[in-house]
């Protein structure tokens, strides 16, 4: 699997319902519409470790079957306006946005 991880700071507190409200009806609904997307997992984190502030307000996973996939998704219409919209976002909110992608590796658990 090769993944994309989006990584969302957290709008301002007087913010927060707004930005929920759009990142969830619009920007997640755009974003699942990708084509070639085998998964797409959006998270809002609670806690950071040991009790401290989390790093990131949102992430979200792209998982795709290949770095081949993901590279053919780029070039759709859906990942335009999924590019677009994280910039609206961005400027209405004054949020930041990371962007991370690799291949995934499985460990196996310790017995």
């Amino acid at each position: 699997m090769y993944k994309l991880y989006a990584l969302w700071s957290a709008p301002k507190a007087e913010d927060a319902e707004e930005f929920e409200r759009l990142y969830t009806e619009r920007h997640a609904a755009l974003a699942a519409a990708v084509p070639g997307m085998r998964r797409f997992i959006v998270s809002r984190t609670d806690n950071g470790l040991e009790g401290s502030e989390p790093a990131y307000y949102r992430v979200a996973e792209m998982i795709f079957d290949s770095q081949e996939a993901l590279e053919q998704a780029e070039h759709s219409d859906e990942w335009r306006r999924v590019r677009e919209d994280a910039g609206k976002l961005i400027e209405q909110f004054g949020v930041t946005l990371s962007v991370t992608i690799g291949e995934e590796t499985e460990h196996p658990l310790a017995a």
